[in-house]
């Protein structure tokens, strides 16, 4: 009997770890799921943002837009979480200077130098290779990480050839080197950006403070670079109200909410599963030049965009054993 009343015992037990087990299985998914959501959220609006730059550009410089944005962007993060993010050691401060230099200030000058260089279509490639850059240095600095399958690099050379027809869409492709070269160091620095988000995400602080604080100092390496390229205040052209709602659309959509939304998305399911996700962003230009801008639909397109997010699903196929997952 007492035999019987321990088997009895150790079944129950069994079967409540089984239960603990399969809820934090199903924690875990669900978990997964919004870090896939909020990537694809913020790509949607990312992939949108060309609309209201373009509409910009006719009264204000890129960089001007680019300083407006961010500076709306942390204003409205302080507004929305106004308290001080404590406790944060020397190495950790240097880990947000780096982030904000990186993911703020330098990628986005570097592709706006690079447009003026190179045609729109050479930059849209060259910046797609961001996952590809975020990989190799995920291998080299974060071992939380794990080992890239082959999968991975299947999908990145099939969504590269989606998103090379998609931008070229039947023109022929044309080199320049200087402008092909800053766009090359703007995909590499946004792939520094995403491991420094990711180390920041150890931190355990709120995303929203991680954000803000990120933002505070690309503002401030942004500064000096105002200088370089004759920047004016004039805040008189936002009387017009459609320079207006289209910096909002930037300073609080793609700015303030979409960084939140990303770095939780890298804070959830790392920085090369996240990063992947830049290969929709040509698919949602294509898709919204189309709805909103009324542009001819191409074949050459259409092939490219299903490439494009064949890539995606290959890269983020995550079968038995898959390494690329933390």
């Amino acid at each position: 009997m007492k035999n019987r009343g321990f088997f009895n015992h150790e079944f129950v037990l069994a079967a409540q770890i089984r239960r603990l087990r399969r809820g934090e299985r199903y924690r875990m998914g669900n978990r997964k799921s919004a870090g896939h959501l909020a990537a694809l959220f913020t790509i949607i609006i990312w992939g949108t943002t060309f609309i209201s730059t373009k509409v910009l550009l006719v009264d204000f410089k890129p960089v001007e837009i680019l300083f407006f944005r961010f500076v709306m962007g942390f204003a409205a993060l302080l507004l929305v979480c106004p308290r001080r993010m404590k406790g944060v050691n020397r190495k950790q401060e240097m880990t947000f200077v780096l982030a904000g230099l990186c993911g703020i200030c330098l990628y986005y000058l570097l592709e706006n130098i690079a447009l003026t260089y190179t045609m729109a279509s050479n930059v849209g490639v060259i910046i797609s290779v961001a996952p590809f850059f975020t990989a190799m240095l995920s291998r080299l600095f974060l071992k939380s990480e794990g080992k890239l399958r082959a999968n991975f690099f299947i999908g990145f050379v099939v969504a590269m050839a989606g998103v090379a027809l998609i931008s070229f869409n039947g023109s022929k492709l044309k080199l320049n080197p200087m402008g092909d070269v800053l766009a090359v160091l703007a995909a590499f620095v946004w792939a520094c950006y995403s491991i420094l988000t990711r180390k920041i995400s150890s931190f355990g602080y709120p995303v929203i403070l991680t954000t803000r604080l990120t933002f505070f100092y690309g503002i401030l390496f942004m500064v000096p670079a105002l200088f370089l390229f004759d920047f004016e205040i004039d805040l008189e052209r936002f009387a017009d109200m459609t320079y207006l709602l289209n910096i909002l659309y930037l300073g609080l959509g793609a700015s303030a909410l979409c960084f939140v939304t990303w770095n939780l998305a890298v804070k959830v399911l790392g920085a090369v599963k996240t990063s992947v996700y830049i290969y929709m962003v040509p698919v949602i230009t294509v898709v919204t030049s189309v709805l909103v801008l009324k542009e001819p639909v191409t074949w050459v397109s259409i092939m490219g965009t299903v490439l494009a997010v064949a890539g995606l699903f290959l890269s983020e196929y995550n079968g038995k054993g898959s390494g690329n997952s933390e």
